[in-house]
């Protein structure tokens, strides 16, 4: 199979073939970007047009393409009791009770949202893995590469992110395609993935992917 070279942090570089590569696209759901989140608000809103552009070049490339929601049953059965104590999960708010199945605040960003036959995974969690059937599809359909986007990049992107190491997936993270509530954790996320020799992965922009893609295409 052809691979695609994606240049990255470090001078590292990220090579898949999209036969065996899947973009994960990690809880774009319209309550996590409405009004009273957080301080960096805007910074999570300014990064769903880039997310938008890597969902399509990941399509055009007929990557798989997977998008997770964190989710609980309405009567909140799945909730455990830590999680509970925390006091967001079914909080009542603009958009419906949070993280909630149904509720009109747990449906995804229009111009992130799935298509067609796209996963879609629902999580009672912040890893897409846990307790999910998120690797037997990914195994069943020969994926051993991932590339990764999301919110928040210091919770469910790096929760999944560390689950998916775990399990043996070669993953890119891309880092303008992430943002967090609070100040610094984004970046305080990264460096951690990068840290003690690139541990968690790969970390680009989505214009290096857009590269990578691009001369890939280019001497097909």
């Amino acid at each position: 199979m052809s691979k695609i070279s994606i240049s990255c942090l470090g001078d590292r570089v990220f090579e898949f073939s999209p036969e065996t590569t899947a973009l994960l696209s990690i809880d774009f759901q319209k309550e996590f970007f409405a009004d009273g989140m957080g301080e960096c608000l805007d910074e999570m809103r300014s990064i769903i047009p880039r997310v938008a552009k890597l969902i399509s070049l990941a399509r055009t490339i007929q990557c798989k393409v997977a998008h997770t929601r964190e989710s609980y049953q309405p009567d909140l059965s799945d909730v455990s009791e830590y999680r509970r104590s925390l006091g967001y999960v079914g909080k009542s708010g603009p958009m419906g009770r949070f993280c909630v199945l149904g509720e009109p605040g747990h449906e995804f960003v229009e111009a992130v949202q799935p298509v067609h036959d796209e996963t879609v995974i629902d999580k009672a969690s912040f890893g897409a893995f846990h307790n999910t059937d998120l690797d037997e599809i990914l195994k069943r359909d020969g994926i051993d590469h991932l590339i990764i986007c999301g919110v928040t990049t210091q919770c469910c992107v790096h929760s999944t992110l560390r689950e998916a190491v775990d399990r043996g997936y070669w993953c890119l993270t891309v880092a303008d395609c992430c943002a967090a509530l609070e100040p610094g954790l984004h970046d305080a996320a990264l460096s951690l993935i990068a840290g003690e020799g690139h541990l968690f992965g790969w970390v680009a922009d989505v214009q290096d992917v857009a590269n990578g893609i691009s001369s890939f295409k280019f001497v097909q």
